[in-house]
């Protein structure tokens, strides 16, 4: 027999996370039929409990907010994509009982841009200044030859943004969240705001737009990115990201590669549509 391998996502709240969907699509394709995947409701406190009380059964953990940084202190060590932004979303158990930190949310972004036939772009701007912001900086610093506009609500926010950019050596440039209509004819525009934030900047986007990545999956399509599409721009969503990633979280749990892309965005788009 097989022996029993587990892996799970944990973060508050969880009940909507897709995680579980992805990743047993991918042991089903994959024939791994003695692997489990489920989700737990695990806020900041009761996490180092959680993570110590873990048997040799276990694979592996996904990580949601608010426990992206949190998990860090509990680890052996973080990868480089993880360390360049503060926050790991993958955490991998090893043979010799080790805990190695992981990024997937970066290289996802730059996977679901080139999918869609972005590769490089000399100038982007990015709407809003939270934690997934740090990330699309993150994978802007590949792909990005030229500067970032960052358009934001606060001067703190601002100065966060800036010193992300001087962090992962991006050219940011700040910009008040008043002039976000502006932001729409970068050549690549990535919004990592809340629903609803940016439905108000539907009706400025111009004619034959670029490309929006909007990282929200649901509700979807968001208000901007059903004008976007309709005005003949390229959109990726949230779903696309979220796929991707998982897949690299696939790959590192099981050491099986590659996973089965089609198969796991196929779940995620039924488990969507039966919402």
């Amino acid at each position: 027999m097989s022996t029993i391998r587990r892996a799970a996502v944990l973060g508050s709240p969880i009940a909507h996370s897709l995680s579980p969907v992805l990743h047993r699509a991918a042991y089903a394709e994959l024939g791994l039929d003695h692997w489990s995947y489920d989700r737990f409701e695990i806020d900041e406190a009761a996490l180092p409990g959680f993570v110590e009380g873990l048997d040799s059964t276990w694979a592996g953990l996904s990580l949601t907010m608010p426990l992206k940084r949190a998990i860090i202190p509990l680890l052996d060590s973080i990868s480089e994509t993880a360390s360049s932004v503060e926050a790991v979303n993958t955490v991998v158990f090893t043979e010799d009982g080790r805990r190695i930190g992981d990024n997937t949310d970066i290289p996802g972004m730059i996977a679901a841009l080139r999918e869609r036939g972005v590769e490089k772009t000399d100038s982007a701007a990015v709407l809003g200044a939270g934690a997934t912001a740090s990330s699309a900086l993150a994978a802007l610093s590949d792909i990005c030859t030229g500067p970032v506009t960052a358009y934001v609500r606060s001067r703190e926010r601002g100065d966060e943004m800036r010193g992300w950019g001087e962090r992962l050596g991006v050219d940011v440039r700040i910009a008040d969240w008043a002039d976000a209509e502006q932001a729409l004819r970068a050549p690549l525009v990535i919004a990592t705001t809340p629903a609803g934030a940016t439905d108000s900047l539907a009706g400025a986007v111009p004619d034959a737009p670029a490309t929006l990545f909007d990282v929200l999956y649901e509700p979807w399509p968001t208000g901007l990115a059903a004008t976007w599409s309709a005005r003949g721009g390229a959109v990726v969503g949230g779903l696309d990201l979220l796929v991707h990633q998982a897949v690299l979280q696939v790959e590192q749990m099981t050491g099986h590669a590659p996973a089965p892309l089609a198969a796991m965005r196929r779940a995620g788009e039924e488990a969507l549509a039966a919402r």
